[in-house]
């Protein structure tokens, strides 16, 4: 960030410790990323197989099972895994980067930060989309564990009618156990994941390619006809059967959201490389094997594995849906994060598993919620196609939410002419709308989940960010100027203790009420004294170079304020070691920090209704203490309270 004045200096960050060269991790080799993208960014997408066809002739929006709607579905199933995962995010979305950084909050940010005039109405509906697309993806974390588990034990019915019985327990064994591990990070757990999915996406192709070699002419289902006859035999009930369809597209997000972790190149190789043709494979084999076996369509990918290879296949089915399930959690922890930064959620407290990978986090309060909500969902609906009518709705909500942020993007952004930028967008539209109507018929059927949890989530996001507005803009009120306030200080001649005196303030302008209250009750201090502002920036990494900057100012006072992305966690500890190194008098022995305990009273004149007002209040109270939060030690820590009235 550029100098404040003459006595500013710009100061400088280290490297981040464990990776000394700075280096982005898409530097790294492309086969090596790639393999690490196939066990995160397609665990979700590569166990679609598991359950999409099945509900597409076996669930509660069956069609029936015939010829013209074996090749109409599998025909969808092909255009639909082309044209909305290929085509709109392999080719077109993965380019929308934040700086190397993907996701819907990514694209948010990169739409903010541009230079483009936009006005205040488009910026608050760019806003809401982007909350309300990242409340979706919190529904559907909550779904892809449950569903995916339980439709991977469920091959054991197809051994024997005997094992019934033991699917939910199982299920939520092995729910409670991959929740459990979570503490030891991704980059434990997941150090065999990419090797896993690699022998997945073998055994799905080659079982699928069994099928079509004895009916190869499933193959013709690429025609894009046979879809268009599927329609036209069954109307509206083809519509409905859509909604099951769209199952084979679900984790098409992770592509765009895990950019950052893997890199485009290495995204790019592994679907093309190998997940694309094995998943292709896998549904027209399961296509096939109805073609001649229609009595299979209870569970036709099992259908397709050799009856001495069906418990392996359960076994390693089960490995493929605890890895995908691993992805969605772990996306939900970086989402959680990324929005404490953007100030729509309450601090919590957040542990970094890995020294070396900044993103590897581990959020244990969210972690026990959504394992008490996916062992609920597995025993309120006991199957997987009880599920199903509750998965889909999140998916394509939040599809196409970001082909309108990519629209937004395309014109503010790249500045593309409307001529050029609609069309495109327009037919990723087409799909994604089209998808999505299909799925609003499932809402009766368990869909209202997603919607109630990702409302749940618009209520909480936007009530933090406007009571977080009207807080500061009450403190800010009665804000004295600083020069005035040094100017005071000076005529006063207060006495000086020893040490420094670091006030956290949220804004960098004037004197900080913490300040003000110190003063008053305690009449005296320090030698030197730091008033420090931690500000989010539009951007999910600040480079080391424009992390901070410092001001000295009169009477012993220095002004810090450091930037950080959504995400990134901040560390006061280390933030005020760099600074020192740039002269900032610190001594950890001899250093306070203080920081504002506001207790929140509703009975003001703000304009948040009272029900907000008491939400906000209990989420203040019940948010991470900001010494926690931010490493301070708590023995370096005063506290100072106020009250204010909402």
């Amino acid at each position: 960030m550029a100098a404040a004045g003459p006595d500013s200096t710009v100061a400088h960050l280290p490297p981040v410790q464990g990776n000394p060269s700075g280096t982005h991790p898409v530097q790294k080799r492309t086969t090596a990323l790639a393999l690490g993208a196939l066990g995160v960014v397609f665990g979700d997408i590569g166990t679609s197989p598991l359950y999409t066809i099945r509900e597409c002739f076996n669930g509660p929006h069956a069609v029936a099972l015939d010829e013209i709607n074996i090749f109409g579905v599998v025909s969808l199933i092909f255009w639909s895994l082309t044209m909305v995962v290929t085509v709109k995010y392999v080719a077109f979305i993965l380019r929308a980067d934040n700086r190397s950084e993907g996701g819907i909050f990514a694209l948010l940010g990169l739409i903010l930060g541009s230079t483009a005039q936009i006005s205040p109405r488009l910026r608050a509906a760019i806003v809401l989309g982007a909350i309300f697309g990242a409340a979706l993806l919190y529904g559907d974390g909550i779904i892809t564990p449950a569903i995916s588990v339980l439709s991977a034990i469920e091959g054991l019915e197809v051994a024997t009618r005997a094992a019934k019985p033991a699917v939910v327990p199982l299920t939520c064994a092995v729910l409670v156990g991959l929740f459990l591990i979570q503490h030891r990070g991704t980059a434990d757990i997941g150090k065999v994941f990419g090797a896993i999915m690699i022998l997945w996406f073998g055994a799905i192709a080659a079982s699928g390619l069994g099928a079509i070699a004895q009916t190869p002419k499933i193959l013709l289902a690429v025609n894009p006809v046979y879809a268009w006859n599927f329609f036209a035999a069954n109307h509206l009930h083809g519509a409905v059967a859509l909604g099951s369809v769209v199952l084979c597209i679900t984790g098409g997000e992770a592509l765009y959201a895990d950019l950052g972790h893997f890199g485009r190149r290495a995204i790019r190789v592994s679907w093309l490389g190998l997940a694309f043709p094995a998943l292709l494979l896998n549904y027209f084999g399961q296509a096939a094997l109805l073609i001649d076996h229609p009595e299979l369509n209870f569970h036709p990918f099992y259908g397709l594995v050799p009856s001495g290879l069906l418990y392996p296949m359960v076994a390693l089915s089960t490995i493929a849906t605890v890895i995908a399930s691993q992805a969605l959690i772990s996306g939900v922890f970086s989402l959680t994060q990324q929005a404490i930064q953007l100030g729509l959620c309450p601090r919590v407290h957040i542990v970094h598993t890995s020294a070396d990978v900044r993103g590897q986090i581990f959020i244990p309060g969210v972690n026990f919620a959504l394992m008490l909500a996916c062992i609920g969902l597995v025993l309120s609906f006991k199957e997987s196609s009880g599920l199903a009518g509750a998965y889909g709705i999140a998916v394509t909500a939040t599809m196409s939410l970001t082909s309108g942020l990519y629209l937004a993007a395309t014109i503010k952004v790249w500045r593309w002419p409307l001529w050029k930028a609609l069309p495109l967008v327009v037919v990723f539209l087409l799909f994604d709308l089209a998808y999505f109507g299909a799925n609003l018929l499932k809402i009766f059927d368990g869909g209202w989940i997603t919607l109630v949890v990702a409302f749940a989530i618009i209520t909480t996001m936007t009530t933090w960010r406007k009571g977080r507005e009207e807080l500061k803009r009450k403190l800010f009120a009665n804000r004295v100027p600083l020069d005035v306030f040094l100017s005071d200080i000076e005529r006063q001649a207060l006495s000086r203790v020893r040490g420094t005196a670091v006030f956290m303030t949220l804004s960098p302008e004037g004197a900080p009420p913490t300040l003000l209250h110190h003063v008053k009750h305690n009449h005296m201090l320090h030698e030197h004294v730091v008033l420090l502002t931690l500000q989010s920036a539009d951007a999910p990494v600040v480079a080391n170079e424009d992390r901070m900057r410092i001001e000295r100012l009169k009477q012993g006072f220095y002004r810090l304020t450091a930037w950080y992305g959504y995400m990134e966690t901040p560390s006061v500890p280390r933030l005020m070691k760099s600074a020192a190194v740039f002269g900032l008098p610190l001594e950890p022995t001899r250093t306070t920090f203080y920081l504002g305990r506001e207790t929140l009273l509703t009975t003001g004149k703000s304009k948040m209704a009272r029900w907000r007002k008491s939400l906000f209040a209990f989420m203040s109270r019940n948010a991470a203490n900001p010494a926690v939060f931010f490493g301070i030690p708590p023995n370096r820590v005063v506290e100072l309270g106020a009250q204010v009235q909402l």
